[in-house]
Parts: structure tokens; C-alpha cells; sequence
């Protein structure tokens, strides 16, 4: 009975200190988010399937309608497995500029960037729970290619994305 009491203080010692490390409130992340939780709260964001392909960069946020992870058919595998019961989708961007981008999300997922076959990774990444409309951004460096905006990990089957030239 003791082990059994001992492991279940253990155990929410180590959640505690998940949820300590994880900064909260708007005023938490690294970089001002005015402009990318303005996108993200914008009534007039148009709304995607999973699978959409946009002939150029969005020029305003996005919902993106996700599906069931088994259901996904993902183009890339996803860098970090999701867990079960979670939600996925994509969206193909043909035609980019090249240059910083900040994609945000209103909430927590996994963001995979695919472009030329290779799964870039951020140059900055910032987040923060308890901030209305905004969950995380990351700044991606990408090249005049097409690339592939993969969402994956979701536990709702909406999120809003906004890919913002960067400042």
C-alpha cells in the first residue's frame, strides 16, 4: 500500500513540474503575438479540409477541418507519433516566397513543414497555455519551393492556423 501511495505522489510531482515548466498567460511568450493572435481570432478565416492544396500562401488565417490520425494520410510521417485519439490533417502551398515565416496555432498540436522532401525545422518556437486564441508560433525559414503544412497530435478536429511573413 505504502508503493502504491509513494508512486501516486511521485507521479504528481512529475506532473506538477510538466505543467510548471509550461509558461501561461499572453504575456509569456518570447516574442509580441498581437498580430498573429489577430489572424488567428479573425471572423472571416476561411475554412479547409484536410488534403486542401492552395495555389499560394494564404493571405489570411485558416481553420483547418482535421480527421482522425488513422484517417489522415499524412504525405510525411510525422516527426513526434501522436497519441491515440488524436487529430491530424494537411495542407499543400504551392507557390511560396522565399523568406522567415511565423506559423501560429490556436491550439496544441504538432507542426510538421515539409519542403524539397525534407522536414525543416524552426528557427524560433515560442508557447504558452492560457492565452485566448493562441497556443504556439515558430518562425520557419522557407525557400521558393511548395511546401506542406502538417498538423498532427491535435486533440480537437479544428484548429486555426496563420502563416505570417515574418517581422
Amino acid at each position: 500500500m505504502r508503493v502504491l501511495t509513494l508512486l501516486a505522489a511521485l507521479s504528481l510531482g512529475v506532473t506538477s513540474a510538466l505543467a510548471a515548466e509550461e509558461p501561461s498567460g499572453c504575456d509569456k511568450f518570447k516574442w509580441p503575438i498581437a498580430r498573429e493572435r489577430a489572424a488567428l481570432t479573425a471572423p472571416d478565416r476561411a475554412r479547409l479540409a484536410s488534403g486542401s492544396e492552395q495555389a499560394a500562401m494564404p493571405s489570411s488565417a485558416i481553420t483547418l477541418g482535421l480527421v482522425a490520425t488513422t484517417e489522415a494520410k499524412l504525405p510525411t510521417p510525422p516527426e513526434r507519433a501522436p497519441k491515440d485519439g488524436t487529430f491530424a490533417g494537411f495542407i499543400r502551398v504551392r507557390t511560396a516566397k522565399a523568406g522567415l515565416y511565423a506559423i501560429s496555432l490556436s491550439g496544441g498540436a504538432w507542426v510538421d513543414v515539409v519542403q524539397d522532401g525534407r522536414v525543416l525545422k524552426p528557427v524560433a518556437f515560442s508557447g504558452a497555455t492560457d492565452c485566448d486564441g493562441i497556443r504556439k508560433t515558430m518562425k520557419y525559414q522557407l525557400s521558393a519551393q511548395p511546401f506542406v503544412l502538417q498538423i498532427s497530435g491535435a486533440g480537437d478536429n479544428l484548429v486555426s492556423i496563420a502563416i505570417l511573413p515574418g517581422e
